[in-house]
């Protein structure tokens, strides 16, 4: 059984952003719609400061609230861990929002444009006529489903993510899990994401 999951070195991020870029290009979302992002921390005091990159996207959690307080079965979770949206089913209550932890939907009211009447990139239909629903990251299924992996993943310049089946310990996510600590974010929620972190040694995961 597959069940896909994706593990970021902190160690490594360098906040160059390709990833949210990315993303962005991958699936057209519109101004303002980030589906992935990095944050940054900032820590310590002159001369020993450090910077922190965490990039964020949809945990696709194993036991996801979302999917739990959906009421009309828009958000579900795929036999391979994905967690989706129908949009044909959302009916925008934004209960899924409130729900998650991450902070990683967004409720998206009408279609906007980077310039009048022109959907960027061309030719990406992904999220056509797509509003009045919520949004979210999808692990780019459309190209999972090709056997190809997520364009963040695909994109990122120091290869901070390594994108696979959890379940499978030959892979190259497999063999990463067991060789460092890979811990979850806001693991105390109960949620159990398939996104997992690898810290800097200093730091904490909450």
């Amino acid at each position: 059984m597959t069940r896909y999951g994706m593990a970021i070195d902190l160690r490594i991020c360098i906040s160059c952003n390709s990833c949210t870029v990315a993303c962005k290009a991958e699936h057209g979302t519109q101004p303002g719609v980030f589906w992935g992002k990095v944050l940054e921390q900032e820590s310590g005091h002159y001369p020993k400061v450090t910077r922190l990159f965490v990039p964020v996207l949809c945990n696709h959690c194993t036991d996801a609230p979302c999917v739990k307080v959906c009421p009309s079965g828009a958000s579900y979770t795929r036999d391979d861990g994905l967690v989706l949206i129908d949009y044909q089913k959302c009916v925008g209550c934004k209960a899924c929002i409130a729900a998650c932890p991450y902070d990683a939907r967004t409720f998206v009211e009408e279609q906007k444009y980077y310039f009048p009447n022109t959907p960027i990139p061309y030719g990406v239909e992904e999220l056509k006529g797509a509003v009045g629903v919520v949004q979210k990251c999808n692990l780019c299924v459309h190209r999972l489903d090709k056997g190809e992996v997520p364009a963040c993943t695909e994109v990122c310049p120091t290869s901070c993510r390594v994108f696979g089946n959890i379940d499978n310990e030959s892979s190259e996510l497999g063999q990463l899990m067991k060789r460092e600590r890979c811990v979850q974010l806001l693991e105390s929620k109960g949620t159990n994401p398939n996104v997992y972190y690898i810290l800097l040694k200093e730091r904490n995961p909450e």
